[in-house]
């Protein structure tokens, strides 16, 4: 497992490769077929390249070293600096959760039932929109699978010898 100064320096090549591309994570996405931000959670080595789309990633980003996408097709240290959340950015998303997600919690169980949303099985991507004042706006899209919560019946709990 790589430890966190390889995946520093692991990021920064990576950006730096982006960065002298010239696009932006949209156009390596529409390359790739990938959503925008899964582009840059692979740039920030927060996720796995798959191999079937590794050869896509070297067409968009020919000055990639082989090296690297070996790198990106192992499993990531998915971790974040703490200090992550003193980002405005980071902080307004934060704070966006934290306001609604007692309501988007309700909904989700008022539409599906006791569950919760996966973030494994998750979709993410970022959008720019005109509102109806003109102005930009941001659209955050998450589209996560949806897994109920189980009722936990002894009888289907395989690693559970059976009690006579």
């Amino acid at each position: 497992m790589e430890d966190s100064k390889t995946k520093a320096n692991i990021t920064s090549r990576l950006q730096t490769i982006k960065q002298k591309s010239g696009k932006t994570h949209n156009q390596i996405a529409e390359e790739t077929g990938l959503t925008n931000v899964y582009v840059a959670q692979l740039l920030k080595r927060q996720a796995q390249l798959k191999p079937e789309t590794a050869p896509k990633l070297r067409a968009a980003l020919p000055n990639l070293p082989e090296e690297l996408l070996h790198e990106m097709m192992k499993p990531p240290l998915r971790s974040y600096d703490p200090n992550l959340i003193q980002e405005p950015t980071v902080y307004r998303l934060n704070e966006a959760i934290m306001h609604f997600g007692e309501s988007i919690k309700e909904i989700i169980n008022e539409e599906f039932g006791d569950g919760i949303m996966s973030a494994i099985d998750f979709y993410c991507s970022v959008d720019k929109v005109k509102g109806v004042d003109g102005k930009d706006r941001v659209v955050v899209t998450f589209d996560g699978k949806y897994l109920p919560y189980t009722e936990q019946k002894s009888e289907h709990m395989v690693s559970r010898p059976q009690l006579q």
